[in-house]
């Protein structure tokens, strides 16, 4: 309310009081190199073409599969007393020669059962016809689940299983995801749906093509039910409850936890209602979680396809479906979840044995002393070598300490500076990430941890 207000009143001041620099580089226009991506602007811009997810044109009871009609559409202004909203419309095609290109186009939708409790949708913005590679994101290929019955329904289809059912309507499009006892999880959201309850303008499910370049990108819209909670999409420091918010699904170094910048997200969330949701893609995410509009959830997803996984249960029954897919973490061992002592930081095996020390004499459960940056030579230089000048004997300090009940944990950075003595030798042996030239795109040398030589090179 505080910034609220500064903004209100004191508009001079709007840059001076937000939070973080890659936010106002954002209100000037300008993106800076750790500026989070999101792709939400995109799917409200007057300048592109937005296409609804209608009718199901086609589908193949068997496969599972079939096409989805797209309506185009475009955003227009309306004005009524002191209020000027903008909304979809359908559009004509604008493209010449006209008999070349679908105006509604259809394209591909397909379910495929993975077990009895998840259920993955694939849907496309345009022909695919880039080969699919293993993912890096799968622990391994996706299983396949036969349990599902189908049934023909009134005006669609619908598959069943031991924990849940999934429906799809012909006209208008939806698929629903329902419990065991039929209680409606969620379903996607078509235009109608909400026409007639509010003036809100509300994102379908639909995607966008963008007029500076052809792109598109996939919004995944899904109902959201009013006692309904969101939990999840890796760590960040905002509400627990993610619903009500936007969460931008890009990887930054948030300098604290007083913003929503977010070190480690991941595309994966759980509701409260009994589904949970993963995004399988690499592409820029942007989730509003009923944020604009607090009866839908849209998933707006940088990718021209979308891939999404769909778990029913309760949370440790979605957790447990999510990581057979995705692999399941060792358990750490039990001193990591105890207390780290540290500070930026210890020059020394003097100042790290003084802090074991008062700790134990303080009677304070510490089970990790953290050497930050100062155990190099150089601070801030990581050439992965204590200092000898102030580590005389570093294996019998960590052996001490550990004695004692305290386990060393020594920061590492994961670029190495132009001084750094391994920064030649990175370079040399094409083990750093590269610019479209094949020059390192930055001052420091990033080790290309995807190259496995890289790997190999780290852990020797």
């Amino acid at each position: 309310m505080f910034k609220l207000k500064l903004l209100l009143f004191l508009p001079v001041l709007q840059v001076a009081v937000l939070s973080t620099f890659s936010t106002q580089a954002q209100l000037q226009g300008v993106d800076l190199l750790n500026t989070p991506v999101d792709v939400s602007p995109d799917f409200v811009s007057f300048e592109n073409t937005y296409y609804l997810a209608d009718n199901l044109a086609s589908f193949d009871p068997n496969t599972a599969s079939g096409k989805i009609q797209y309506k185009r559409y475009e955003y227009f202004t309306r004005h009524a007393f002191n209020n000027t909203l903008a909304g979809l419309r359908p559009v004509d095609a604008n493209e010449f020669p006209g008999t070349e290109y679908a105006a509604s186009p259809e394209l591909d939708f397909s379910l495929e059962f993975v077990s009895p409790r998840t259920v993955r949708i694939r849907t496309t913005s345009g022909p695919q016809f880039s080969s699919r590679e293993q993912s890096l994101m799968l622990a391994g290929a996706v299983p396949k689940d036969n349990s599902w019955k189908y049934s023909k329904i009134s005006g669609g289809h619908q598959y069943t299983s031991a924990y849940g059912s999934v429906t799809i309507t012909e006209k208008p499009w939806h698929v629903e995801f329902r419990d065991a006892s039929g209680k409606l999880l969620t379903k996607t959201v078509h235009l109608r749906d909400h026409a007639d309850s509010t003036y809100t303008p509300v994102l379908p499910f639909s995607y966008v093509r963008r007029s500076s370049d052809y792109s598109r990108s996939m919004a995944a819209s899904f109902s959201l039910s009013p006692d309904e909670k969101i939990f999840g999409c890796g760590e960040s420091f905002t509400e627990f409850n993610k619903r009500g918010q936007k969460v931008v699904l890009w990887t930054d170094d948030a300098n604290g936890v007083q913003n929503e910048s977010m070190y480690k997200p991941i595309p994966f969330y759980m509701s409260s209602r009994g589904y949970g949701m993963f995004m399988h893609t690499t592409t820029p995410i942007t989730c509003d979680f009923g944020k604009y509009f607090s009866g839908i959830q849209s998933l707006m997803i940088g990718d021209d396809e979308l891939d999404l996984f769909v778990f029913m249960g309760e949370p440790k029954d979605i957790l447990n479906e999510y990581t057979n897919l995705t692999g399941k973490a060792p358990m750490p061992p039990l001193w990591s979840f105890g207390f780290w002592m540290s500070r930026i930081t210890y020059f020394s095996e003097e100042d790290g044995r003084r802090a074991a020390s008062l700790l134990r004499k303080h009677n304070v459960p510490a089970d990790v002393i953290h050497f930050d940056t100062g155990w190099f030579g150089t601070d801030w230089r990581c050439d992965y070598q204590f200092a000898s000048d102030r580590f005389k004997d570093p294996v019998k300090m960590i052996s001490d300490l550990k004695n004692d009940g305290s386990h060393v944990c020594l920061l590492q950075l994961a670029y190495c500076t132009p001084k750094n003595v391994y920064f030649d030798e990175l370079v040399k042996e094409g083990l750093v990430v590269e610019d479209a030239k094949g020059n390192i795109p930055y001052e420091d040398a990033v080790g290309d941890c995807s190259n496995l030589e890289t790997v190999k090179w780290y852990l020797e």
